[in-house]
């Protein structure tokens, strides 16, 4: 079981910080006390000053219309069910078999709920080999039953018997005449949530290094997905779908307490952007984002990178690992979104007179009322 220990949580925290404060003994307290920050810059004196000037005076001009910056106008963070809670996020060894795999993600997942786990977050197209020829393969018709999708019920079954939220990663999933890389939400009574579909397909050419198409088999989604949860509001994405932050942009102004990415970075990608990309998002909307990757296989015909992940609101890392088949155990505290959005408010201080990002999908439902 990997646990970030609390000195390396200080090695973490020097190593996204020390650009902030030289003053090493500063830092333990600089995410717990965030009424200070940045260095003097206009005297370039390398010390820490309290920067939280009030609310009032740091909001920009009426003229700026920053309620207009998101078409609908973001809705408030709504109060979550609980505060404070913990996630797993289940970095599983994938193979060729099937019944083994579930076998795999069950244990995992129990141990996980046996350590106090609230949600679990599984990887990125943990039933099936990673490749275009085992998503027919390995396909199940989830809208068909759980007697068609042994995946899922295994989900909903421990869901229902642990009493706790399953993110289930994804599995291929065959609908009609196409397949879809899709996530499964269960809520704690063993009821399907949310299914998010995969709304951007991984597909790249690198040259000499990585080349991979999903949708030569596979078809994007169309709808984001967010979904209110015994742990609060969730927005789900899948792997590439992180890349774009106008979808996390969406899920924050929808009101999303914590983002959930389960995907398979690979050995060019993942040592470049997959932590960039996870902090650069909770950094962006000032939330949590949580993320599951497969177990690194080297005799796979994909190798992913691994280094599962969970980011708070400040874009610092909180928990994470290596690339070895183990479960990482972080605490959530959505007080701290709250906290960091009144010392640090730019979500009220956007230039809806300059840009807006808009929500087709809200701003067509509202239009129909």
């Amino acid at each position: 079981m990997a646990a970030t220990s609390s000195l390396c949580q200080t090695l973490i925290h020097k190593r996204s910080l020390r650009f902030l404060v030289p003053n090493t003994n500063f830092l333990p307290n600089f995410l717990s006390n965030p009424t200070f920050s940045l260095i003097n810059r206009s005297n370039n004196k390398n010390f820490a000053k309290p920067f939280c000037t009030p609310i009032s005076a740091s909001m920009g001009s009426p003229s700026f219309k920053s309620e207009e910056a998101r078409v609908p106008p973001a809705l408030p963070l709504p109060t979550p069910p609980l505060t404070k809670f913990k996630i797993a996020l289940c970095q599983l060894s994938v193979t060729t078999d099937k019944e083994k795999n579930i076998a795999r993600a069950k244990k995992a997942i129990e141990d996980a709920a046996q350590q106090g786990a609230q949600l679990v977050l599984l990887p990125e197209i943990w039933n099936s080999p990673y490749s275009n020829d085992s998503f027919p393969q390995y396909a199940e018709d989830i809208d068909a039953g759980f007697d068609a999708s042994p995946s899922t019920r295994m989900l909903s079954e421990l869901a229902k018997s642990l009493q706790i939220t399953i993110i289930g990663g994804s599995i291929p999933e065959r609908s009609g005449d196409k397949l879809y890389n899709t996530c499964c939400v269960f809520g704690t009574n063993g009821e399907l949530l949310a299914k998010h579909r995969k709304i951007h397909l991984f597909d790249i050419d690198i040259p000499g290094q990585m080349t991979f198409k999903e949708s030569n088999t596979l078809t994007a989604g169309e709808n984001p997905t967010i979904v209110d949860t015994a742990v609060g509001r969730i927005g789900i994405g899948i792997c590439y779908d992180i890349r774009f932050q106008e979808l996390a942009a969406i899920y924050a102004a929808r009101g999303a307490h914590l983002l959930c990415y389960p995907g398979a970075f690979n050995m060019t990608t993942g040592p470049l952007h997959w932590e960039l990309l996870q902090r650069a998002r909770a950094a962006d909307c000032q939330l949590y984002v949580a993320t599951c990757s497969p177990a690194r296989d080297c005799g796979s015909s994909y190798v992913a990178w691994g280094h599962s992940t969970l980011v708070g609101p400040f874009g610092e890392v909180l928990a994470t690992t290596e690339h070895d088949e183990t479960t990482v155990l972080g605490e959530i505290d959505y007080s701290l979104v709250e906290l960091r959005r009144t010392y640090l408010p730019f979500q009220k201080q956007r230039r809806g007179d300059l840009y807006k990002l808009v929500d087709i999908q809200r701003l067509n439902s509202t239009a129909g009322h």
